[in-house]
């Protein structure tokens, strides 16, 4: 029994139990239903870790590796829970489910030798160096590296789509709303990147115990950055508000336009758009969106976002917030204002993305500019 990595799972196992409760208790929507099919599959992967980790395979050594198709699932219900989240499109078809499926039908498939060609006791002997049998050994072996390859294949393929799905969100609300942080969900990508890199440590792990040698610190180090991972996880996703309909639609890159405005009438758009923020200063509104906007100088939200997009080569999100650091700008310089109070008074919610902003347009940050100035 290793008793550090027996002691960090049950703790893990108690954090799944105490988010499941948890997701159980928010109203029902696909999300949440979601979210908690991502929990149950989290649940079994620990269980079967804490299976090895506490020695409980000794007593039942025909469990060992029954959670390697299950785990194939846990890329899928990742972007899944994305699609649920982020995407207009709620609806999930059940080819994706038999793709997604797939996955431990292919790793059960490569499982077949070894849960049936060797005896409890002949893969009990395994765990020992000085009772395994070579051909067994060799069986395995096999098995491992199938199923590991299998599993690395569908996370990446899951992630890489959940990826997707995160940045065509991220897309559509720059063209539509000038404050996006409470929108964006950048907290999932940073998670989502974080659960790959976990996850691949996790299918390589086996590969060292095969060939003879082990990673120093491997059964501390990585059950311990799990645990940071799903503490962070559960905590974000379960205080994740269900963003409304509003909240989601398509790029208008993604989208098929009918018909194009002529250059004069983008022209005309633009100008509008311009006096509009230069003579009555409306990007100091914090809450401005792409509707307000549109109310705001009577046009439709299509040929404003058309005409950032073409003719100004660039997004409701920056357009608006390019203004903001002109105002800010001078702010610096004229006034002894703090840099929190001109963010307010110039329309940005956040620090970082007011930092972000003003960097992105003079290349350093706004304490750097004033002191330059």
């Amino acid at each position: 029994m290793d008793v550090v990595p027996t002691v960090i799972y049950s703790f893990m196992l108690g954090i799944i139990a105490l988010a499941l409760v948890q997701a159980w208790r928010k109203p029902q929507q696909q999300q949440t239903t979601f979210l908690i099919v991502l929990l149950c599959l989290l649940f079994t992967h620990v269980c079967g870790e804490l299976f090895i980790y506490s020695g409980a395979y000794q007593y039942l050594p025909a469990l060992a590796g029954l959670q390697f198709p299950i785990r194939t699932l846990l890329g899928p219900a990742l972007y899944f829970y994305a699609r649920a989240t982020m995407s207009p499109n709620v609806s999930i078809s059940r080819r994706s489910y038999a793709i997604a499926a797939l996955g431990p039908i292919l790793v059960m498939v490569a499982m077949i030798p070894f849960m049936f060609s060797l005896t409890p006791q002949e893969k009990l002997a395994l765990a020992d160096p000085a009772t395994r049998n070579p051909e067994h050994f060799k069986v395995a072996f096999l098995t491992c590296l199938v199923a590991m390859v299998i599993f690395i294949v569908f996370i990446a393929i899951y992630f890489v789509s959940a990826l997707k799905v995160h940045a065509r969100h991220r897309q559509q609300l720059m063209e539509r709303f000038a404050d996006i942080q409470s929108r964006s969900l950048d907290w999932f990508k940073v998670m989502l990147l974080l659960w790959g890199l976990v996850w691949f440590f996790y299918a390589t792990a086996y590969l060292p115990g095969f060939t003879g040698w082990s990673i120093p610190g491997q059964g501390v180090f990585l059950p311990l950055l799990e645990a940071g991972v799903l503490l962070a996880f559960a905590q974000l996703a379960l205080n994740q508000p269900i963003l409304t309909q509003s909240d989601k639609g398509t790029p208008i890159a993604h989208q098929t336009r009918t018909a194009t405005l002529s250059n004069d009438r983008m022209d005309t758009i633009a100008s509008k758009l311009k006096d509009v923020m230069a003579q009555e200063a409306l990007f100091m509104d914090d809450a401005l969106s792409l509707n307000k906007l549109s109310r705001s100088i009577g046009v439709s939200e299509n040929h404003i976002s058309e005409t950032l997009s073409q003719l100004l080569k660039t997004n409701f999100f920056h357009f608006v917030n390019s203004y903001r650091v002109q105002n800010a700008q001078q702010l610096l310089i004229n006034t002894d204002k703090r840099v929190s109070t001109i963010q307010y008074e110039v329309g940005f919610n956040s620090k970082s993305t007011f930092n972000t902003a003003f960097k992105k347009v003079t290349g350093i940050t706004p304490s750097q500019y004033r002191k330059q100035a």
